[in-house]
């Protein structure tokens, strides 16, 4: 009798640390993305928020959000929730991945109108008109403190303006 019941517990132990085994956590670290203020960090949160299965962790000053998600597929619901709530960043995950969803044709334009840019206050409204100045040909912009829709315009690469936002940690899409 004991023996029957050390085997039901043997078993019922293995049985748990092989379901725990299965249920392995996946850890993404969204890296170089823009988060100036406590704005940022509460808005990247709320987002993160809404992912059923995934929580995340935003660093200021390293420019980092961090997500823990119960796999793969909810980290990258995860980074979608992000790219479509205006934050960019190249992740450590080869499985889980920023999408290029910006929609941005090859080629020089002279207008541009950009969406879904997070910008949530002036120090966002600053770094993305400091981006859009580094771009040859550009000559002005539309960019307002807590507008995430604006017009680019002068002489310009439409492919260079998306590069550069995604690499200053804003996600963009051509409206």
């Amino acid at each position: 009798m004991k023996l029957a019941r050390l085997f039901v517990l043997s078993a019922a132990t293995i049985l748990l640390a092989s379901t725990g085994f299965a249920r392995a956590e996946t850890k993404v670290v969204l890296s170089g993305t823009h988060i100036c203020c406590p704005a940022c960090v509460r808005d990247a949160g709320a987002i993160l928020k809404g992912v059923e299965g995934a929580t995340g962790k935003c660093d200021q000053k390293a420019k980092t959000i961090t997500i823990t998600a119960k796999d793969d597929a909810t980290a990258q619901k995860a980074i979608d929730a992000l790219a479509a709530g205006g934050f960019h960043g190249k992740t450590d995950n080869k499985d889980v991945t920023v999408k290029d969803d910006s929609g941005v044709k090859e080629g020089k334009v002279k207008t541009l109108t950009i969406t879904g840019v997070h910008n949530c206050c002036g120090a966002c409204t600053s770094a993305i008109k400091s981006t859009l100045k580094k771009v040859e040909g550009v000559k002005a912009d539309t960019v307002a403190n807590k507008v995430t829709t604006f017009d680019v315009t002068g002489d310009f690469d439409a492919e260079a303006v998306i590069k550069a936002l995604n690499a200053a940690g804003f996600h963009a899409k051509v409206k």
